[in-house]
């Protein structure tokens, strides 16, 4: 298993939501989004840029247009764009006044905007970006020209000029003009608001080597293959229907026993390490989340509340964590009793926007795989990593070899806005976090502004088999809620004091954990985890019975097993099982029948032959008893 890591060498910079890449790319992606803008206002001299920032992968830019731009138009922008390139011209930076700005961008209502929010002082809308000595860096945006207390900085390449901060190559001769390609365009709000005007936004890819954008694309194939809603459907997962709701999941009986066999998995690992499990409701008086502070913090994220006939309003939980503390205050502690470790695989539900509800991915209705430890800050650094060492464990056994661990800060201008106001325990609590993933030799980094209201936390980002990248675990430290709900406990000198408390999910949620499963996987999930792990296979209607009978021995043997006793011939039956990831196909013949065994067939197309069926018991025991990932 290996930490995502760069060369000592490779400078990194962080951008948007807690997002990282390599600064010399970054530079080039930038740039390539500015060389876009000119070529788009040559080609289309009506067109107006706005804003054209660097993101995973590639760049974009949105362009206020009297049309949608075509392919065509694409191609003509791309083939610009390039010819842009191999004049191999400077980046020049400036530094203009307010005046001097305004008069550049006069026919630019929007650019006029941002200089207003530059005035103002106004946060940037893309997401401060910051490098590696802490310097702010922000993309294009409400701050993208801001330089110097009364200075805005402009960028300037052959016969363009553009509200930025930069940082650009010093000239597009560090592009090489075969690694990158225009990927599509869409309607884009201006500042992402309904309300606001349409754009067309252009996205586009790049890296530093031709072949890297190839290996990119294949890899958006191979992806496409694997598409978690495309799989779920044909394998039988899940699905959603419109009189249900969306973003509310329907699990079929396959996606029931796989949300059965991670929750067994989480149960055994949390019993050895020590937790307690705990049901609360789905519903609760509105006052739980006024005193936790949930309301009005996360009251867009939360379902309307239902009003009584008395007049009381209750909620539907966005989350478990009000639920638990009031458990923990159930009883007077001690230092005795602490850690206290409760556990709950606890059903939330979150009014996500209908534009971002995507998949397994972002849902409305979350099984969320969910605990909180309350312990003394003496035992904070070992509770803390036993979570962390808690991910890698899970990360063995379902074959992630890539992950990337945030240390999520919180920012001084959001304090008492976005944050709890306490400046002092923020410093604190931050550098207990710290201290501990050194101790522990963990690998991470630091984004400012991406905390928790109540505390900083660790995020944790993991990879897939083609390196897609998903947002999944998650260590909180909460100082600031116990507090509220007067949660205490008596120290060894007798005094009352107040636990700290850490939120955790090692595996997030089943929605999204599953989701991220089936594309790992492409749906072959190992044996331990696939919903039939047998399928037996009579060649005529005479072996049904024996396959009957085997189907019950595998069964007693816990192992997942079926008969196709359909009327289809032998080699439909193989392919159906293969088509549905089936692990094992055990064909019988008279000569299995004959000699009490099976003939045993990958999903992989390989022919293992005839075995007996203790053998196969056996076998197939072994991968699942084990977390095996391999047949």
């Amino acid at each position: 298993m290996s930490q995502m890591t760069n060369s000592p060498a490779e400078e990194m910079i962080s951008y948007g939501k807690g997002k990282r890449m390599p600064l010399a790319l970054y530079k080039v992606r930038h740039s390539l989004a500015h060389v876009m803008a000119q070529a788009v206002t040559e080609l289309f001299p009506d067109a107006k840029p706005t804003i054209g920032p660097p993101v995973e992968n590639g760049f974009y830019y949105d362009f206020s247009v009297p049309r949608a731009f075509t392919p065509e138009d694409l191609a003509r922008i791309e083939a610009r764009m390039r010819e842009i390139v191999k004049k191999h011209v400077d980046f020049v930076r400036h530094e203009v006044s307010e005046a001097e700005a305004r008069a550049l961008f006069k026919d630019n209502p929007f650019k006029l905007e941002l200089i207003d929010g530059l005035v103002r002082g106004a946060a940037d809308d893309m997401g401060e970006q910051v490098s590696p000595a802490g310097s702010p860096l922000p993309a294009d945006g409400s701050r993208a020209g801001q330089g110097a207390a009364g200075v805005i900085t402009i960028y300037t390449q052959d016969t363009f000029t553009d509200l930025c901060r930069g940082p650009h190559v010093s000239n597009t001769r560090e592009i090489n003009p075969d690694a990158f390609a225009l990927a599509q365009s869409s309607g884009a709000y201006w500042r992402g608001d309904e309300k606001n005007p349409m754009l067309q936004r252009i996205y586009g890819l790049a890296f530093h080597t031709p072949e890297e954008l190839q290996h990119y694309l294949h890899m958006q194939e191979e992806a496409r293959r694997r598409d978690h809603r495309k799989l779920g459907t044909e394998l039988e997962i899940f699905l959603f229907d419109e009189e249900v709701g969306p973003g509310l999941p329907l699990w079929q009986p396959n996606g029931g026993i796989i949300i059965e066999q991670l929750e067994a998995l989480a149960k055994k690992m949390e019993e050895e390490a020590g937790y307690e499990r705990v049901k609360t409701p789905h519903v609760t008086k509105e006052e739980l989340f006024l005193r936790s502070g949930h309301l009005p913090y996360y009251a867009e994220s939360m379902y309307p509340p239902m009003t009584l006939e008395d007049g009381q309003k209750y909620y539907l939980k966005p989350m478990n964590c009000p639920f638990h503390h009031k458990i923990y205050a159930a009883k007077p502690r001690s230092y005795r009793d602490l850690p206290l470790r409760l556990a709950e695989y606890g059903t939330c539900y979150r009014y996500e926007q209908s534009g971002e509800l995507f998949g397994l991915m972002r849902v409305r209705s979350m099984q969320m795989n969910d605990a909180h430890i309350y312990c003394t800050e003496e035992q904070f650094e070992s509770e803390f990593l036993g979570v962390v060492n808690l991910y890698l464990k899970y990360f063995k056994i379902f074959g992630v070899d890539k992950y990337v661990m945030r240390l999520s800060l919180h920012a001084d201008a959001g304090l008492g806005k976005k944050y709890v106001d306490n400046k002092p325990l923020w410093l604190k609590t931050e550098d207990m976090v710290r201290r501990a993933m050194r101790d522990g030799n963990v690998p991470f980094y630091e984004a400012e502004d991406e905390a928790a209201f109540y505390g900083p936390k660790i995020d944790v980002q993991i990879y897939s088999a083609i390196g897609r990248e998903f947002t999944l675990a998650t260590n909180q430290v909460d100082f600031a809620v116990p507090p509220r709900f007067n949660l205490t406990y008596v120290d060894r000198d007798g005094q009352e004091k107040t636990p700290l408390c850490l939120h955790r999910a090692p595996l997030g949620t089943h929605e999204r954990f599953i989701g991220f499963l089936i594309e790992h996987f492409a749906g072959a999930f190992p044996v331990w985890l696939a919903p039939v792990q047998a399928m037996l296979i009579p060649i005529a209607d005479r072996h049904v019975e024996y396959c009957r009978r085997v189907e019950k021995q595998l069964r007693t043997c816990g192992i997942r097993a079926r008969v196709d006793d359909g009327p289809d011939r032998m080699q439909n039956k193989i392919r159906k099982a293969q088509a549905m990831k089936i692990p094992y196909m055990l064909v019988v013949g008279d000569k299995e029948m004959q000699a009490e065994a099976v003939a045993v067939r990958l999903r992989t197309g390989e022919d293992l032959r005839a075995m007996p069926v203790g053998q196969f018991v056996a076998r197939a025991q072994e991968l699942i008893e084990t977390y095996a990932l391999a047949l």
